[in-house]
């Protein structure tokens, strides 16, 4: 499995609230799909998400997004951990 950071852009600014149930549709969705969001940020006045994930592929990430609520990132880059 390799490890994403996807970013969605929405104008007009976000709620932490909805962002969070965004979040538990993805985990809902995730497990037929090998896929696992781990963790998530929001800047809710910029209207940016940023989603760190595990997956096969960035395609098989944006599925579980399509799928759970239709947010699909706009960028999604591989990523590897550091401290």
């Amino acid at each position: 499995m390799a490890l994403f950071m996807d970013v969605h852009h929405l104008n007009g600014g976000v709620t932490a609230a909805d962002v969070a149930k965004a979040h538990k549709a993805d985990l809902d969705t995730q497990g037929k799909y090998g896929v696992s969001y781990l963790r998530y940020w929001v800047d809710e006045s910029a209207g940016k998400i940023f989603c760190l994930v595990e997956a096969d592929d960035a395609e098989s990430a944006n599925t579980v997004h399509r799928e759970a609520h239709g947010l699909v990132a706009d960028e999604i880059y591989p990523v590897s951990e550091g401290s």
